[in-house]
């Protein structure tokens, strides 16, 4: 029987999350199944990024319109997945990083009228960086072995979740930007996988010398992408719907409007 619950735990798969519960996460505003696309082959992630962007000034004011290109650098998608379950004690909680940030920001004179999009390669999604699980704090001070690290990454990136092989590409792309007193609000059209979900959130915006920075951090479920959160012998060891999404995006200007 242990034998067959440490096999469980190795195969145990995409995110997992803490014993505190997190806020109920935004519901989707439509889903819908995509026709399976093709895309070119993606590296492995280079070093980390060493720091985030600078500080810079809140951006509410007039904007400086241009196009601005994504710097990976100094950009990071950072999910917080939890273990749920009867047996949730036999699970790790997981941070996952991409620091492989790609894509484009068009600024128009009116905040309303700005647009972005945004390409995550899945083979560049990092389990549990040392340095990370640090960040995070007690919740994810656990050592994680390699094979639990390797067992997540083959169960995230298999047909059962990400899909990687058919669906190598997470792709973001705005539907709407609003801006009210310097509260910034943004509508992201999200595909993973295949499926394309609606949601809308929070962040802030801030304006550099030559770029600009926003930063966002909310509660998602994983079925409200489309996704099915793995789970092994009846949900005795699962991982939990929700899980934290931290979103940091820098850009530098690229061409003046």
């Amino acid at each position: 029987m242990l034998r067959r619950l440490c096999a469980a735990v190795a195969a145990f798969g995409l995110l997992s999350c803490t014993a505190s519960k997190p806020p109920a996460a935004t519901p989707p505003i439509e889903s819908r199944t995509l026709p399976q696309t093709s895309a070119e082959p993606v590296e492995a992630p280079g070093k980390p990024a060493t720091g985030g962007p600078a500080p810079g000034r809140p951006a509410p004011g007039k904007p400086a319109p241009g196009y601005y290109r994504v710097d990976s650098s100094h950009s990071e998608l950072r999910l917080l997945v939890y273990r749920a379950g009867a047996l949730a004690s036999l699970g790790h909680n997981h941070v996952i990083v991409n620091r492989s940030l790609n894509g484009s920001i068009d600024v128009a004179p009116q905040w309303g009228g700005s647009s972005f999009s945004l390409s995550v390669p899945v083979a560049a999604f990092v389990i549990d960086d040392s340095r990370a699980r640090s960040e995070e704090g007690e919740d994810f001070s656990a050592e994680v072995s390699d094979g639990a690290k390797s067992g997540t990454w083959n169960n995230m990136t298999g047909p059962a979740v990400l899909d990687a092989a058919r669906y190598p590409v997470i792709s973001m792309r705005s539907v709407r930007v609003q801006e009210q007193q310097g509260k910034f609000t943004v509508t992201v059209a999200v595909s993973v996988a295949g499926h394309e979900a609606s949601v809308s959130e929070p962040f802030v915006l801030r304006q550099e010398s030559d770029g600009l920075s926003a930063t966002a951090a909310f509660d998602l479920n994983q079925s409200a992408l489309g996704m099915t959160p793995f789970s092994v012998m009846l949900g005795a060891l699962a991982v939990r719907d929700t899980m934290r999404v931290r979103l940091t995006v820098t850009a530098q200007l690229d061409t003046p409007r």
